[in-house]
């Protein structure tokens, strides 16, 4: 999930990185701003990782500490982006 965007390395943009494995709510396992987000972003593209962005909800995902579960209040939120992710990968390429 990336936040604002911004040309590289502007210390405003955000990024935070999830795992989600079924079990539990999703977790926050990176996140940072202006070059961290930058490698955060050209990690996840390298590794075939999926990025949406959405400012407002990157900005409140890198609230949480690392390696903890997201709040309830942002489950919804997050729900739809998973839901767009697993939707969109599902979807025959050609």
């Amino acid at each position: 999930m990336s936040g604002e965007v911004k040309k590289k390395g502007d210390p405003k943009r955000v990024a935070v990185a999830l795992r989600y494995d079924s079990v539990g709510a999703p977790r926050v396992t990176a996140k940072g701003a202006g070059h961290v987000a930058d490698a955060i972003l050209k990690l996840a593209q390298e590794s075939g990782v999926p990025v949406e962005e959405d400012a407002i909800l990157a900005q409140a995902l890198a609230q949480v500490e690392l390696n903890e579960e997201i709040p309830e209040e942002l489950y919804k939120a997050v729900a739809v982006i998973i839901g767009f992710i697993l939707r969109k990968g599902s979807k025959p390429s050609g």
